[in-house]
């Protein structure tokens, strides 16, 4: 198989560095840690950095490490991150470094994300002499939590952005999505922001065969998963994307019998800001509405996730040039989108920036499965080039 070496002019990373690269990726995929528990992952990173003579901070947001390598001018600082944290997920692979930690599984690749970047430190720290400015180094837990009680938000408010203060932000994702050797820089928004909402009814409950003693919660719930798909069929310019998605539904304990209450959980994703502002309350809205209409009391308890994640145009050049460079130019793709969700939208947030999706998706090696599968894994090579990529965006930025 091609490893696609030909397209770039002068690799940063070959030989004996790509090995070291592949093996901390196999090391951490057989170690893994869920959220705010990455004691040993977060501790293979401090020990990594400090072999490199840098003097990493610990225990930013819980489990989060953080350093700076300063190169040999004064000029911009940049912040690159990466994400620790694994699956409560049982490992289905058939792999020399499969999991050695029962229902614990490296299913997103996050292993590959924090290699990636101790690499590029690696890089960093021996050409500091030749690039200007400061790169901040974020090894982040807790990724899959996501929201305000996620890793992001977690080390943002422990100092991440004041301890030395970026003026971009740069990350990565290994993405199934996409084959190996296929880079997405995507202007704007590339990810969705991700909220939750519950809702219990409350009505009065009866013997199925007298329906008409019941004040029933469980019509009521149907009519309202109904009513909410509105939000998105009737509510919302058609040219601007939302997903609304009831994913549970509970009530009642026998077959006979109308309980006193039902109860929904779901999900609503979208990518434009002000539609998200608006959610809350079309939610609110549409629920109590249903609810009057069938006697029903209502509770709602909606809650916020990850914000959409939307990258800087300006930023994006950098990251595309340097993709260019890597994979070539019909290998790069502007038009990666997805709905799923991610906490680097809390760095975005505040600091301008790019998060960069690297194919990972090798079809002739059967690794096809996708994030958060038992059987997810990716083509190595992967690692390489995204490794070449970021690092190439970091120095094409701090040079302009």
């Amino acid at each position: 198989m091609s490893t696609l070496t030909d397209s770039v002019a002068t690799p940063h990373f070959t030989g004996p560095a790509v090995d070291a690269l592949i093996a901390v990726r196999r090391d951490l995929h057989m170690h893994p840690e869920i959220g705010f528990e990455e004691v040993r992952t977060s501790g293979v990173v401090a020990a990594r950095l400090r072999e490199l003579g840098l003097e990493p901070r610990t225990g930013v947001g819980r489990t989060g490490v953080m350093a700076r390598v300063q190169g040999g001018r004064p000029g911009r600082t940049v912040l690159l991150r990466a994400d620790m944290d694994a699956l409560p997920i049982e490992e289905d692979n058939d792999v020399p470094y499969r999991s050695r930690t029962p229902g614990r599984m490296h299913a997103c690749g996050h292993d590959c994300h924090t290699s990636i970047l101790l690499a590029i430190a690696e890089k960093l720290v021996s050409s500091r002499d030749s690039w200007a400015g400061e790169v901040v180094l974020c090894f982040q837990p807790a990724e899959e939590l996501g929201g305000p009680k996620g890793g992001a938000e977690s080390m943002i408010q422990d100092g991440a952005l004041t301890w030395s203060k970026p003026e971009a932000a740069f990350g990565l994702h290994v993405w199934q999505d996409l084959p190996l050797g296929v880079v997405g820089v995507t202007e704007g928004p590339w990810m969705a922001a991700v909220d939750e909402f519950s809702v219990t009814v409350k009505g009065k409950g009866a013997h199925g065969a007298m329906p008409h003693l019941s004040v029933d919660p469980v019509v009521c719930l149907a009519h309202m998963v109904t009513a909410l798909q509105t939000i998105a069929s009737r509510n919302t310019d058609p040219f601007r994307e939302v997903v609304v998605t009831v994913a549970q539904l509970k009530a009642g304990s026998a077959f006979n019998i109308i309980p006193a209450s039902a109860w929904m959980n779901g999900t609503i994703r979208v990518f434009d800001r002000g539609i998200w502002a608006q959610l809350p309350g079309q939610v609110e809205r549409v629920c109590r509405g249903v609810a009057a209409a069938m006697g029903c009391e209502v509770d709602i308890h909606y809650e916020r996730g990850n914000g959409p994640t939307v990258n800087d145009p300006g930023m994006c050049r950098f990251a595309r040039d340097a993709a260019v460079a890597v994979v070539g130019e019909a290998r790069v793709r502007s038009d990666v989108r997805t709905m799923g969700g991610e906490d680097f939208s809390a760095f975005l947030e505040r600091v301008p920036g790019v998060f960069i999706a690297v194919g990972s998706r090798n079809e002739a090696r059967g690794l096809v499965w996708d994030h958060h599968h038992p059987r997810f894994d990716v083509d190595e090579e992967c690692l390489r080039i995204g490794a070449e990529v970021l690092l190439r965006t970091t120095l094409g930025y701090l040079a302009s």
